[in-house]
C-alpha cells in the first residue's frame, strides 16, 4: 500500500509540475511591456543614478507591476544592463574613401548621441562607484567599444593610405575625439556648432596629417 500511494503522489505531482511548464510556455511575452520598462529605466538611470533607480517606480511609471519586471530581469543589476541597449549608437554609413570626412563624420554621430535627454547625465552615472559592475560593463561593451573601434579603425586606414604618420600614437588620438566634448561639458562651455569638423582637423593635424588650405570644410553631417 505505501508503494501504490508514493506511486499515485508522484504521478499527481508531476502532473501539476507538467501543467505548469506547459501554462508557463504558453504566456507569450509581451514585447510593448519590454520597450515601456526599459525606456523608464533608462530615463532614471540618467537622472537619479543606478543606487536611486528603483525597480517598483520603473514598473509604476511603464504601467505594470514589479513581479512581471522581475520575470524579466530577475534583478536591478540585469535591467539596468538592457537598458543600457538603448544608449548604444548604430554609428555613421559605411566608410568612404576619405578618412578626414569620415572621422568628422564619426564625431557628428557622437554629437547627436551624447547630446540626447539624460545621454550625458548617464555618463556621469556609469562613473559612480556604487553602478553594479555588470551596468558598467555593458555600457563599456555595447556604447564606448563600438564607437573607439570606429575611430581606430578611420586612423589605421589613414595610416594605410599614408595620409597621416605611420608611428602616430593612435590609443591618445582616440581618447583626445571624443575627450574634448566631455571637458566642454564639464566645464560648462557649449561645444561650437562646427565641434566635430574642427575636432576631426586637429586630431588630424595631430597625427601627422596635412589639410590642403583649399579643401572644402569636413564632414557629411548636416548643419546642427
Amino acid at each position: 500500500m505505501p508503494t501504490f500511494t508514493n506511486t499515485m503522489l508522484y504521478c499527481i505531482n508531476m502532473r501539476r509540475a507538467t501543467s505548469s511548464a506547459v501554462g508557463h510556455r504558453g504566456r507569450a511575452r509581451d514585447p510593448e511591456i519590454d520597450i515601456r520598462v526599459l525606456a523608464v529605466a533608462s530615463r532614471h538611470l540618467s537622472s537619479l543614478g543606478y543606487e536611486a533607480m528603483s525597480v517598483a517606480a520603473v514598473a509604476q511609471e511603464a504601467g505594470t507591476t514589479r513581479q512581471a519586471v522581475y520575470r524579466r530581469w530577475p534583478t536591478k543589476a540585469s535591467l539596468a544592463a538592457d537598458a543600457l541597449k538603448a544608449a548604444a549608437d548604430a554609428g555613421p554609413e559605411a566608410a568612404s574613401d576619405d578618412p578626414l570626412a569620415d572621422l568628422a563624420a564619426e564625431l557628428a554621430d557622437f554629437q547627436r548621441g551624447v547630446s540626447g535627454a539624460g545621454r550625458l547625465s548617464l555618463v556621469g552615472t556609469m562613473l559612480q562607484d556604487s553602478t553594479a559592475p555588470a551596468a558598467r560593463e555593458r555600457y563599456q561593451a555595447q556604447v564606448i567599444a563600438p564607437r573607439r573601434r570606429r575611430l581606430r579603425a578611420i586612423l589605421e586606414r589613414a595610416q594605410q593610405l599614408g595620409l597621416i604618420e605611420a608611428d602616430a600614437d593612435l590609443e591618445v588620438a582616440v581618447t583626445m575625439c571624443t575627450g574634448s566634448w566631455y571637458a566642454r561639458a564639464l566645464a560648462g562651455d557649449d561645444p561650437p556648432g562646427d565641434w566635430p569638423a574642427r575636432t576631426a582637423a586637429l586630431v588630424w593635424r595631430a597625427v601627422g596629417g596635412a589639410i590642403r588650405p583649399d579643401r572644402p570644410p569636413v564632414g557629411r553631417s548636416s548643419p546642427p
